[in-house]
């Protein structure tokens, strides 16, 4: 927020902690709040439009940024007091109705374990608990966000979202950023913001790939709008996101400052050449990411994983065999594997082995070339085969650079 309004807090009053201490954070419960944010975001789409409306250099907008409650799961100021006494809005409660059955886990139980009541106070309809303060904070979020968001989409239709800071392990609302779009109030931000097109995760912990299949979920087109800086992780990442989820988009933060032998460079170009392709395959079955699942504390799932694209398994080990342990970092390896046609498929990435079991007969490898991609066009290198392929054994690719290999299929008895 600007100077001027920090420095009103008669008229741009505060969230409030329940001892009546003010948060760096501007209550969602005042009209002058949004009213001032609302007409300053609509100005800053309006801009847009005239300077970038023919050129669409921009082609979305995060509307706010990593909003939420902490350190208290929601705002004791005087308003926010009343408006929890308040009787549950009848929008939220009807919406809740009518996607029952595809609501998220923690808000169905608690609603239905409550009576699935179509009307009453806060903690009448969803019980006395944090999570009850959290799903208060994510309506009024919401909401405020929605009337920030319409007044921007009515001077310029580019699509519009929000982002999350998300949690760690064992943390409860008020330990974190609580209330923002996170996986637990999905279905209150939907109700209350239905001018925000998506809602998308930070995500800086370890754990990349459980906290991507929380936001690639029907209705919620996956992008991740922040990311960390890690060098072994990322690069992986970002194939991964592209191949597994249909992502829109993968940022890290602060990429302006990366290095220029930073791997995350050799990855983009990968995707850069493959982009093309990536756009004909999402959404289509022929797509796949692979990459190991790492805990939020480091620990790596070495285990092998099974792609099913077309008539073949492909089955991807992580480890690689002609490596020795100490120098691999199994964490960085992963990649994406494209069906091009019945028997043939792309894998791009680095650290991978691929092998190919049979639910019938024995799978063959015709053939493996590797090579590279400018623009969607193939640009073939050499021929693998014989000691590269292990005798028609396996597709590899090495720990130490991204690379792409294409493989040709075929049966016998």
């Amino acid at each position: 927020a600007p100077a001027w309004v920090k420095r009103d807090q008669e008229r741009f009053p505060r969230a409030q902690t329940s001892d009546g201490r003010g948060l760096e954070i501007l209550s969602p419960f005042s009209e002058a709040n949004r009213d001032a944010d609302a007409l300053a975001f609509a100005a800053l789409m309006r801009h847009l439009r005239e300077l970038d409306g023919e050129r669409r250099t921009v082609l979305m907008v995060q509307v706010e940024n990593e909003i939420g409650m902490i350190p208290e799961a929601r705002d004791h100021s005087e308003v926010a007091e009343q408006r929890f006494a308040d009787a549950v809005p009848a929008a939220l409660l009807e919406s809740l109705a009518a996607n029952r059955a595809s609501l998220a886990p923690p808000l169905r139980s608690r609603w239905i374990s409550h009576g699935a009541r179509m009307s009453g106070a806060w903690e009448e309809v969803f019980g006395s608990s944090l999570a009850t303060d959290e799903v208060f904070m994510a309506w009024h979020f919401a909401v405020y966000t929605e009337a920030v968001a319409a007044a921007g989409r009515a001077e310029y239709g580019l699509p519009l979202f929000v982002n999350a800071a998300l949690i760690r392990p064992g943390r409860q609302p008020g330990e974190y950023p609580s209330a923002g779009p996170l996986p637990q109030v999905f279905d209150v931000w939907r109700a209350g913001a239905p001018t925000i097109d998506f809602l998308a995760p930070d995500i800086y912990f370890p754990n990349f790939v459980e906290w991507a299949r929380a936001y690639d979920v029907p209705g919620n087109p996956f992008f991740v709008p922040e990311t960390g800086r890690q060098p072994e992780a990322t690069p992986a990442n970002a194939l991964y996101a592209f191949g597994a989820h249909d992502a829109m988009g993968f940022s890290p933060f602060a990429i302006e400052g990366y290095a220029e032998d930073d791997p995350l460079g050799e990855a983009y170009e990968v995707l850069q050449g493959l982009a093309p392709l990536i756009l004909e395959h999402q959404g289509q079955g022929t797509i796949a990411g692979v990459r190991p699942v790492v805990a939020f504390d480091g620990t790596v799932d070495e285990s092998p994983q099974d792609v099913r694209l077309g008539d073949f398994t492909l089955r991807v080990r992580f480890v690689d065999p002609w490596t020795p342990p100490a120098l691999q970092s199994i964490a960085a390896h992963g990649g994406l594997i494209i069906q091009l046609g019945p028997e043939e498929y792309l894998v791009a990435g680095r650290g991978l082995t691929v092998t190919f079991p049979a639910d019938e007969g024995i799978v063959g490898i015709e053939s493996i070339r590797e090579g590279t991609y400018e623009n969607g066009e193939w640009d073939p290198g050499r021929l693998l085969n014989g000691d590269q392929s292990h005798q028609g054994r396996h597709l590899r690719l090495p720990p130490g650079e991204f690379g792409v290999q294409r493989v040709r299929l075929y049966r016998y008895s």
